[in-house]
């Protein structure tokens, strides 16, 4: 009897014949031919291949295609050279009417059947196990000497005909200083499912227990491992069984078929191509993928966005990579709900300022083109106003359609958190992500000031109790716009601003945001944050981990994201409307074309031509 060390060395046609002996007692083929391309297996009737064959095209992330056969083809010359599908694989499942039926050794037994049946190859990520190692990654499935573990989630794949199911994942542990390198090794092998579609909780794919795994066997995470997965070619299998097929064959999962093929490790081109990776969440653990391109992109835009033109000291007060992340963030959410209103201009009616407004639909504008939920939370008093404005953003064309216009109120102490969730239940948040752009904050003496110290707490609801209420819901983050330190969200540099922005130690906010953005203008924030989910939706890496690579790239959409992106002239009509509201400068309080007194013409004018 041969054990499994002895195989290892073996190169994959000496791997074949030995498994074609049927005395073996390994359970999957990890770690074996270390090197070359392993393949998960389907064979069904030749009537369902074409169906198939499309849905793995729809699905190439679990599904690459390596090989598909003829009819009643037992061999795959492109993979090997003297290969019996009906052999060589260490064991196959056995699946009528889309019901497990048992395992087999062999399929010689339905050579007759065969005859009209067709053989997927599709790629396995056992192929990259080695590549990893070679990087210097730990591979825990093969120091433990089991097979990977493999998952069901609650991602559905994108479906043709019969099949449909929803993706299938395997899990490796990765020290979180790896996490990078094993993204960039294993970004290029498209054919061994490339790069991975989630990093981080399990419970934000569906899947409730690591040590239960649905298919393969747990594998353990060692102190300071994350768990990180990939799209896997048992995805074939789940939609083997839901088209309820009257015979088909798969390998068992973790029992490969070994081809000739090297499994090439390729190398990275361009900036374009390389990924980085991001965390942009601790509770639930969460990470983004983006191309370095595109991350240099959304540093140059913070970088533009970050000038002092009114001389207050906000350098001091910015955080590197802060729009980045919060992007990210907003990225990956469903829903989110933005919110802004500074009345700082307590004599007048309205109070609002112009800051604020055009920086908040800019965002709306982009996440409805997204075709993201979001919707906006203003001060009670404000609501006659903020739908005005709304009317106008519509008819202007800086948004499709009117997005819905809320209020907040507290009436208990479960106020806020009744807002947020279904039935104040924090597993079901209405909102992933919460905007504050140029938003009155609240201070630490629990008033509401304005630059000059003035408290104006009596024009402005309790919306900073959303934040608040949001840092103990799971999976709900929050991002703050400001220019001056007293703006919701600024509570995380709050120590800056009372040692940098005058008159800091008393406006200060002291409500924090988890990711917090200084802009010399909060507009500008606005509108930077509109142009980086532009191109965040367009890198091609980026697109792939927020759909799991299943189904297809967004690409063709871009037009429409293109269209909601700001420009001078939206903005320069938007900025009359709100000067015919009577809203005015922050600064100066004047109904001219100015934002926080600098003019529209050659300031903000130009910051939206280098945004864009």
């Amino acid at each position: 009897m041969l054990w499994t060390g002895s195989l290892k060395p073996l190169l994959p046609q000496a791997l074949r014949r030995i498994f074609r002996c049927n005395r073996l007692t390994i359970s999957n083929t990890s770690g074996m031919a270390e090197g070359y391309k392993q393949a998960n297996v389907v064979i069904l009737h030749k009537s369902l291949a074409d169906d198939f064959e499309k849905f793995c095209h729809a699905n190439k992330g679990p599904l690459p295609l390596l090989y598909r056969s003829q009819p009643g083809d037992w061999k795959c010359p492109s993979l090997s050279s003297d290969s019996d599908i009906r052999t060589d694989c260490l064991q196959y499942r056995l699946y009528e009417h889309g019901a497990f039926t048992g395992t087999l050794k062999s399929l010689k037994e339905y050579a007759e059947q065969l005859k009209d049946m067709v053989t997927f190859y599709l790629g396995c990520s056992f192929s990259f196990e080695k590549a990893l190692q070679n990087a210097g990654i730990p591979v825990r499935n093969v120091e433990q000497k089991c097979n990977v573990s493999m998952y069901k989630t609650s991602v559905p794949c994108y479906s043709v005909s019969t099949f449909c199911c929803n993706l299938v994942v395997t899990m490796r542990p990765i020290p979180a200083n790896k996490l990078e390198a094993t993204v960039l090794v294993t970004s290029e092998l498209e054919e061994s499912h490339g790069a991975p579609v989630h990093i981080g909780d399990p419970g934000l794919l569906g899947i409730q227990d690591l040590s239960k795994p649905d298919y393969g066997d747990p594998v353990h995470l060692h102190p300071g491992d994350i768990p990180v997965f990939w799209a896997c070619g048992v995805t074939g299998v789940e939609a083997i069984i839901n088209s309820r097929s009257p015979l088909a064959f798969t390998h068992s999962p973790g029992c490969m078929f070994i081809t000739d093929l090297k499994n090439n490790e390729g190398s990275v081109g361009s900036s374009r191509e390389v990924p980085q990776v991001h965390c942009i969440s601790e509770d639930p653990l969460r990470y983004s993928i983006v191309s370095a391109e595109a991350a240099q992109k959304i540093k140059k835009l913070e970088s533009l966005i970050g000038i002092d033109p009114g001389d207050r000291g906000i350098i001091h007060l910015q955080r590197q990579e802060e729009l980045l992340k919060s992007c990210l963030s907003i990225s990956h959410a469903r829903s989110v709900l933005i919110t802004t209103g500074f009345p700082t201009h307590f004599t007048y009616e309205p109070p609002e300022e112009n800051d604020g407004p055009p920086g908040a639909f800019a965002i709306a504008a982009m996440l409805q083109a997204l075709e993201k939920d979001v919707a906006i939370v203003t001060d009670q008093r404000a609501m006659s106003l903020n739908r005005k404005i709304m009317e106008d953003a519509v008819r202007l064309g800086i948004l499709k359609r009117p997005i819905p216009l809320l209020s907040y109120q507290k009436e208990s102490t479960d106020s806020a958190l009744m807002f947020l969730c279904e039935n104040g239940n924090r597993g079901r948040p209405r909102f992933d992500h919460l905007v504050a752009i140029e938003r009155a904050g609240m201070a630490a003496d629990g008033n509401y000031y304005n630059a000059r110290k003035v408290n104006i707490k009596h024009l402005v609801d309790p919306i900073d109790d959303l934040f608040l209420a949001a840092k103990t819901i799971p999976g709900v983050a929050t991002t703050g716009v400001g220019d001056g330190g007293n703006e919701l969200g600024m509570g995380k540099v709050k120590d800056a601003v009372k040692k940098y922005i005058k008159n800091g130690d008393i406006i200060a906010c002291d409500v924090e945001a988890d990711f917090t953005i200084v802009a010399g203008v909060s507009n500008w924030g606005g509108y930077a944050i509109a142009c980086a989910l532009y191109i965040l939706n367009t890198c091609e890496i980026h697109d792939r981990y927020l759909r799991k690579a299943v189904g297809f790239p967004q690409l063709p959409k871009k037009m429409v994201w293109l269209s909601a992106l700001p420009s001078v002239t939206k903005e320069e009509k938007f900025l009359k409307a709100l000067v015919h509201h009577g809203v005015r400068s922050g600064k100066t309080a004047s109904l001219e074309m100015e934002v926080d007194g600098l003019p529209f013409y050659n300031t903000h004018s130009l910051m939206i031509e280098k945004l864009l």
